[in-house]
């Protein structure tokens, strides 16, 4: 049986809300989400890196997955905005508390310069809140799978309310939208993303990273897991890439 991922949930401090998204991924059969935190830095001013939340704290009793016996695993995620190649160091210490780590270059050139080993993310959610961001995410998708072959690509929610998650089959068909194969859609909603997350627990030792182009245990802290995705946001192609280097 394959064991679907989410990982992006757009976090909140809306603890009722967010657990709400918790339970309905859940619900739909997603075994691992990860809560995803979004820090963009800037030159004017040092800003402290935001710290996760401990999972505890936001959600009182984690829900059993629809279909197993065994409750969801959470994860936290960093999504850094990186406009210059200085606002990304790797082996900071203030990113060890989050077990997924992901890069979103705003530039073209940024994007490129991204290290060997990435996998990008196509985040869907937009999609559902707007017939623009629609087009938008589907033409990005589709360029990003003409550049990537369909490989190394997850899907994920990037939901900010229950409303906007899909079911892991649901989602399935959408990568055949974004013109991934049959095979390449079920694997970016389950083996890719679980690549993700076993090459993000050796951040100890080494380190994983997630890049998004536009831009700890299980308490708080786990470890490390690479992002990047199609961002629906932008509607330039380019600027709809997430990708998560392998390093």
């Amino acid at each position: 049986m394959s064991v679907f991922m989410d990982l992006n949930l757009s976090f909140t401090a809306d603890k009722k809300l967010l657990q709400s998204v918790v339970e309905t991924a859940a619900h739909l059969g997603f075994s691992t989400v990860a809560i995803n935190y979004v820090f963009e830095p800037t030159a004017k001013k040092k800003q402290d890196i935001p710290s996760p939340t401990p999972i505890n704290e936001l959600i009182d009793q984690l829900p059993v997955v629809q279909g197993r016996s065994r409750p969801i695993r959470v994860l936290n995620r960093l999504t850094i905005v990186m406009s210059d190649s200085s606002h990304f160091r790797p082996n900071a210490a203030e990113y060890r508390c989050f077990d997924l780590l992901a890069v979103q270059p705003t530039t073209d050139k940024l994007f490129h310069a991204v290290d060997r080993g990435v996998v990008f993310e196509v985040s869907y959610s937009a999609a559902i809140r707007d017939s623009t961001m629609r087009r938008y995410t589907i033409a990005n998708a589709v360029s990003l799978m003409d550049t990537c072959k369909g490989k190394n690509v997850i899907l994920s929610s990037a939901a900010e309310k229950p409303l906007e998650l899909r079911g892991p089959y649901d989602i399935t068909n959408l990568g055949l939208l974004f013109g991934l194969s049959d095979g390449d859609a079920k694997e970016a909603v389950s083996s890719t993303c679980r690549s993700v997350v076993l090459h993000a627990e050796t951040r100890r030792t080494a380190s994983g990273i997630i890049s998004t182009m536009r831009s700890c245990s299980e308490s708080s802290c786990q470890q490390e897991a690479p992002p990047a995705a199609a961002d629906s946001e932008a509607p330039a192609a380019k600027r709809a890439k997430h990708q998560l280097p392998d390093d």
